[in-house]
């Protein structure tokens, strides 16, 4: 099974490129669940068809679902939202505040993931193709590793949950915190099977891929490089950037010429930051992009002949060493040794000049939260490779 997460920030068109991607799959045969987490509801806005909970026939081999979090929790983990809860209120915090506090940022979006684990699981024979319209920014995929880094250990202590139990309630009276029930374990450990599962789909990156969408504007492309940066670090495969509502270059209204200068920028510099991902252009539609007709004319101007469920790239842009408070970044760079460059640090980018034959280059680099509290030491190149080492002073 083939599966397509489409992310960036607010605004850059996830939603028309995630539909437009389905019904251009659809069309060539495969058989497309395209599924959204985002709580606005947007499939039925794009689609013009009323998309609810659970899979929704838009044509001949294309169904949409609108994933509802809070009825996927309420289906499914009731319970632990209860005794997390619970447990807040302990502490004396308004009732209706501990619900919120307890659904932790970014879970909402990980739990509406799991259909994503329970298509795999129960009914991989239905669909070829599930394609994710993701909420902003992606950020739910740092959650991912939640599972890699409590899962063993829940299961050796699993085993042991009754004596734990027994003995929270002995001591629940004196500590005021309630004892967690049999229950509440037993989903707090499927959870984890479920995250865990869900955690090796999006890591097989023969069958599943992110794709970045952005706008020729700075605020997008630098929340997806981000989202790149996020995705090689966690092991995730990112195949393809698509830059939406590009002006086309026959418009010749002068209101437009700073604009189109600004954007050719801004897509130049784009191209360079996102190598060597392929990258997509797409023009700015003389209307608004909604109904099936209008997002198969923005399927063939994005994909034209290209099937859509090709991986495009299947490598890391950035990869991470650290060890012995020395942390190393490798970056492919679509540069050699025989060019000029340097490297700047400012807070948490880096950026790296560079004059040679491939001529003028900047390419701002995110860097993960590890560096904090590290200078650059040292850079140098091998091959296709940048190699920036960082240490603690």
């Amino acid at each position: 099974m083939r599966v397509i997460f489409y992310t960036g920030k607010g605004g850059t068109g996830k939603t028309v490129t995630s539909c437009a991607t389905a019904l251009l799959c659809s069309k060539l045969g495969y058989r497309v669940l395209l599924m959204s987490t985002d709580p606005a509801h947007t499939l039925t806005d794009a689609l013009g068809i009323s998309i609810g909970n659970e899979p929704t026939m838009v044509k001949e081999n294309l169904y949409a679902i609108q994933i509802d979090p809070v009825i996927e929790m309420s289906k499914h983990y009731q319970q632990l939202l209860e005794y997390l809860a619970s447990l807040f209120s302990s502490r004396g915090i308004d009732e209706t505040i501990a619900y919120e506090i307890a659904m932790l940022p970014g879970m909402t979006t990980l739990l509406s993931m799991l259909r994503l684990e329970e298509l795999s699981n129960y009914r991989s024979n239905d669909y070829d193709v599930v394609i994710l319209d993701m909420m902003a920014s992606g950020e739910a995929l740092r959650y991912l590793y939640l599972p890699k880094l409590v899962g063993s250990l829940s299961r050796k202590l699993f085993s042991f949950a009754g004596l734990f139990s027994g003995i929270a309630r002995l001591i629940e009276p004196i500590a005021k915190v309630p004892a967690p029930s049999q229950e509440v374990l037993k989903v707090e450990f499927k959870l984890i099977e479920r995250l865990e599962r869900l955690a090796e789909i999006l890591r097989d990156r023969e069958h599943t891929s992110i794709r970045l969408v952005a706008n020729p504007d700075i605020f997008s492309i630098e929340n997806a490089k981000r989202a790149l940066m996020s995705a090689n670090l966690f092991g995730l495969n990112v195949d393809l950037a698509v830059i939406n509502k590009i002006i086309p270059s026959n418009v010749n209204d002068p209101y437009f010429s700073e604009w189109m200068k600004h954007q050719y920028s801004m897509v130049k510099d784009a191209e360079i930051n996102f190598y060597p991902i392929p990258v997509k252009k797409v023009k700015l539609f003389g209307s608004e992009l909604k109904g099936i007709s209008m997002l198969e004319d923005y399927a063939h101007e994005l994909f034209a002949n290209d099937d859509p469920t090709k991986v495009f790239f299947n490598e890391d842009v950035f990869s991470f060493d650290y060890s012995n408070n020395v942390f190393s970044i490798r970056i492919k760079v679509p540069f050699t040794s025989k060019d000029d460059f340097e490297l700047e640090r400012i807070g948490d980018q880096l950026t790296i000049r560079v004059r040679g034959a491939v001529g003028n280059i900047v390419n701002i680099i995110p860097l993960p939260s590890a560096t904090v509290g590290m200078r650059v030491d040292k850079a140098r190149l091998q091959d296709s490779m940048l190699i920036v080492t960082f240490k603690r002073d």
